[in-house]
């Protein structure tokens, strides 16, 4: 079983919309778990609407989630997608050291470049293998690679020798308005810009993935 975990210590970064749009693919891939460990419970609210059987989803606190992970992989579970909170070091840190992949969520702009440097640190302390995502980025416009703002935030990272994967995710209505019905992007908008941008990110996390030793 593939464990991933998405994770940074500011809020706001967009973690749980990530981990809905990138589970619904992955269930296209194998059985898959969503995971909410975070008190918000803004994943058990999207479920709580979906009319779609899968992906799974569990509520889980930091004590459960190896027991939860466990059962997941005798029950024949592909993925798991564990949604953290902001603001838990220790909570993160469990997860961490559990998971195949770290994703770390980086909107562009100072104040998330400012507290990435955290979650960083204690992924290398863990030894954790890791990834960040340019999330919730300016759009680009027809012949454009990248905006300045997204180009500004791959050389800050680069900088601090941060793991970026390629592409990224947009700001789009259209992962707002899926979440609103219970759906994922792919289901609300399958031909749109949103959807391409998340099935291309979640391409790349899946092939790095099952590079990658596997956990749980």
């Amino acid at each position: 079983m593939h464990v991933i975990l998405i994770a940074a210590q500011k809020g706001g970064a967009g973690k749980s919309t990530l981990a809905v749009h990138l589970s619904a693919l992955a269930d296209r891939d194998g059985k898959t778990l969503l995971v909410d460990t975070d008190p918000q419970g803004s994943l058990s609210m999207w479920h709580g609407r979906r009319t779609a059987e899968t992906p799974c989803l569990t509520r889980a606190s930091a004590q459960a989630v190896p027991e939860v992970l466990s059962t997941a992989r005798r029950e024949g579970v592909a993925w798991a997608v564990i949604d953290s909170p902001p603001h838990n070091t220790s909570l993160i840190s469990t997860l961490m050291s559990r998971a195949t992949l770290t994703l770390i969520p980086v909107r562009p702009g100072p104040f998330d470049l400012d507290a990435v440097g955290a979650t960083l640190a204690m992924a290398r302390s863990l030894k954790a293998p890791m990834a960040c995502i340019i999330n919730a980025a300016p759009p680009t416009t027809r012949g454009e690679r990248q905006t300045s703002a997204v180009a500004e935030t791959r050389a800050v990272l680069a900088s601090m020798g941060a793991p970026v994967l390629p592409g990224q995710v947009s700001q789009r209505a259209s992962l707002s308005h899926a979440l609103i019905t219970g759906q994922s992007v792919d289901e609300y908008d399958p031909h749109g810009r949103a959807t391409a941008e998340i099935a291309a990110m979640w391409s790349t996390v899946s092939e790095l993935a099952r590079s990658l030793p596997r956990h749980a």
